[in-house]
């Protein structure tokens, strides 16, 4: 029988330009986060078990706030901590350079490898939500009994701004249904004559309302993991890093297109995209989920 796909939810970060935990942050009626939500809606598209990352220092309130609730969910929890695979010569180096933000995405991922057994698994952001029809188009791929090659579903850019400010967004370039690049914005703001990024020496660059960004929504075969823990040790390499450089999934991802390890498909969603990167974004997502349980998407209590 092939085994079923898990999800691994990225929920270690700091929440840096939020000011607080925004992955444990209430949303639902009943105390429902985010992602509370994905995982509800993942259940429901074919994944089998969740992975969930995040730091032992948010341990407690983790399992006090999110995991108390879902007692009929199957899960798992990877622990991302500074020195989690990084050689001791590398972390030592990293504290003398003042380094106390967590290393990225793609380190996330790679604390939880060691639990994912199965052929294929997806990968989501904690403070995101990606809406039942990207879960259900993903999980139709990653329930095949053949995975050979990886899986993004992208969002338009205009539908992934925040009014309070700029954030990072991976932006795609597609061709024929397949992922050929990927690269990482991290100053995208909208402004009266349109979307803008702003690079390091103050230019600007506009930026099409359509242009497809990754919002970390993956799937990808186990086979992977191998290639992304080379990729992760290759950062390392690189001293300019050590200090507060974080190594994205996205550009992960990019960087295994460019050196022909697995090709990965886009996947066409008709989804709606909300998320949390400033505290301002939480009253227009509580909203929306309330509206999304008035129309009868989803119960007023998930868990009940």
């Amino acid at each position: 029988m092939h085994m079923k796909p898990l999800l691994v939810v990225l929920a270690a970060g700091m929440g840096s330009r939020y000011g607080g935990l925004k992955q444990m942050d209430p949303i639902g009626q009943n105390g429902e986060t985010l992602l509370d939500y994905s995982v509800y809606d993942a259940l429901r598209s074919g994944f089998e078990k969740v992975i969930f990352i995040i730091r032992h220092d948010m341990e407690k309130d983790f399992k006090e706030l999110v995991l108390s609730r879902m007692k009929s969910v199957a899960y798992e929890v990877a622990y991302q901590e500074l020195d989690a695979l990084v050689p001791t010569e590398i972390f030592e180096k990293a504290q003398e350079a003042g380094r106390t933000k967590p290393w990225g995405t793609t380190h996330a991922l790679l604390c939880a490898a060691d639990m994912i057994k199965v052929p294929a698994f997806g990968v989501i952001n904690a403070d995101d939500f990606y809406g039942q029809e990207a879960f259900d188009v993903m999980g139709s791929y990653m329930l095949s009994s053949t995975i050979t090659q990886a899986y993004i579903v992208p969002y338009h850019l205009e539908k992934t701004l925040s009014p309070q400010g700029t954030v990072a967004r991976g932006v795609c370039e597609i061709k024929d249904t397949c992922l050929v690049s990927v690269n990482e914005l991290t100053a995208i703001a909208r402004e009266e004559q349109g979307i803008f990024n702003t690079l390091e020496d103050g230019s600007k660059e506009e930026l099409p309302p359509d242009t497809p960004v990754s919002m970390n929504f993956w799937g990808f075969p186990r086979s992977i993991l191998p290639s992304l823990r080379k990729y992760f040790f290759d950062f390392l390499q690189d001293p300019d890093n050590l200090s507060k450089n974080e190594c994205y999934l996205p550009k992960a991802a990019d960087w295994i297109i460019k050196n022909g390890l697995l090709t990965i498909r886009s996947l066409k969603a008709d989804s709606e995209w909300f998320g949390l990167t400033y505290k301002e974004d939480r009253e227009a997502a509580a909203n929306r989920i309330a509206e999304l349980v008035a129309g009868g998407v989803y119960p007023a209590s998930l868990w009940e």
